[in-house]
């Protein structure tokens, strides 16, 4: 575990969001971030050095800290992020993804307020590009334990809050890694550095379809060969059916849970 701040009780969140040329989803992130009812936080935008109305967006709406130039991707950036982040606790909101509701921050404060914890995550829903109110995918995830990633398990990386001693202490996210970086931070902090977690049982974040790594399955298998790759370097023995069959039966059932969803 790794300690909080002395004398810490409700923790400030930085909460970075990284966006390039996002015009057409970004203002929803913001009004969504806006709405939450929780206010300690400061709120990071990193940008790639868009060329549309993405900062323009960012700028009506205000209270923010805008950084914009080039970087090398989007774990690059939100590295960026992090070396820029004064709070207690760090978290990503891209500029395509939306908070559940008005109480999303709320939740996770009051979880990370338990200083036995040094992160915690929830469960997310993919919702369509287009319409943000059709549900396509419910990612319900679950406690951590021990070997879950040489199953194919992650949390929700957008559901993801660590302190940012973490951070301090283990690294931020890896370069070599394109795709997959997200996941591979999470599997250093949870599986090697064995830091504390909370799972929260609620949908804490939705998110479009259509990101770099879901718009097409030869990214989605590009970011699995980087998550095995990932594996191997820290360890971790798996063997290709150990990890595909659980992996391949979650997504379906992420589909499936999605539609039982929808008829309660």
């Amino acid at each position: 575990m790794i300690a909080a701040p002395v004398g810490a009780s409700r923790p400030r969140i930085t909460l970075i969001t990284v966006c390039w040329n996002a015009e057409r989803t970004i203002a929803s992130t913001l009004a969504s971030v806006d709405a939450q009812s929780f206010r300690d936080f400061e709120h990071l935008i990193i940008d790639g050095g868009s060329t549309d109305a993405t900062l323009s967006i960012v700028a009506a709406a205000g209270s923010r800290t805008v950084f914009s130039g080039p970087d090398k991707g989007i774990y690059d950036a939100m590295n960026k992020g992090i070396a820029r982040a004064s709070g207690d606790i760090i978290g990503f909101l891209n500029a395509d993804d939306m908070f559940a509701g008005e109480l999303t921050l709320e939740t996770i404060a009051k979880a990370l307020e338990r200083e036995e914890f040094d992160c915690c995550y929830g469960d997310l829903i993919y919702v369509s590009q287009h319409d943000p109110t059709r549900q396509v995918r419910y990612w319900k995830s679950s406690t951590f334990k021990i070997g879950t990633f040489r199953r194919g398990w992650s949390p929700p990386h957008p559901t993801f809050y660590v302190r940012r001693a973490v951070f301090e202490k283990y690294g931020g996210f890896d370069l070599r890694y394109s795709l997959g970086a997200d996941i591979e931070l999470m599997m250093r902090f949870l599986e090697k550095a064995r830091i504390t977690s909370l799972y929260i049982p609620r949908v804490l974040v939705k998110m479009r379809l259509g990101g770099a790594t879901n718009k097409n399955f030869s990214n989605i298998l590009r970011q699995n060969t980087e998550v095995l790759q990932a594996l191997a370097v820290h360890g971790l023995k798996v063997s290709s059916v150990g990890f595909w069959v659980p992996k391949l039966l979650n997504r379906l059932q992420q589909f499936l849970r999605k539609k039982q969803e929808n008829r309660d």
